[in-house]
């Protein structure tokens, strides 16, 4: 068992690689922010598969695809940023049925801005100070 969790986990990271390319070649178009931006908000939430008489529930999935994601950025070929970060973990949550919200936000004094994510009001792939600290621009 330990060994399928070992290997479902690897797939999930290398899924999250494939994602970190895909925002690449999205920001490299012409378009840029734009196309990243309509991609993330038609990315619907997928419907929960069954499995062993029930779904995984979203406290088990959210950690899983947050890990892999961190992992696949480890790996990557250059420096990911929070917005690229957290749009993937956003598109693989919904696509495990995770309600899963893009959150981008600044700070006015000093200035800054942060991208985030969030399920069920909680961040869940960074500090929940951003909360506090950043007014939010737009959610997705």
């Amino acid at each position: 068992m330990a060994a399928y969790k070992f290997i479902r986990q690897g797939f999930l990271v290398a899924e999250a690689y494939a994602g970190l390319l895909m925002f690449d070649a999205l920001a490299l178009r012409d378009t840029g922010f734009k196309r990243t931006y309509s991609v993330t908000r038609r990315r619907k939430v997928a419907r929960r598969k069954v499995s062993g008489g029930g779904a995984a529930p979203a406290d088990d999935v959210t950690p899983r695809v947050c890990r892999a994601v961190e992992e696949a950025c480890a790996w990557y070929f250059k420096r990911a940023l929070c917005l690229q970060r957290s749009a993937v973990a956003t598109w693989l949550l919904r696509r495990r049925g995770v309600r899963a919200e893009l959150v981008i936000g600044f700070r006015p004094v000093p200035v800054d801005s942060h991208a985030w994510v969030e399920v069920d009001g909680k961040v869940v792939n960074d500090r929940p100070q951003y909360q506090k600290h950043f007014r939010v621009l737009e959610r997705l």
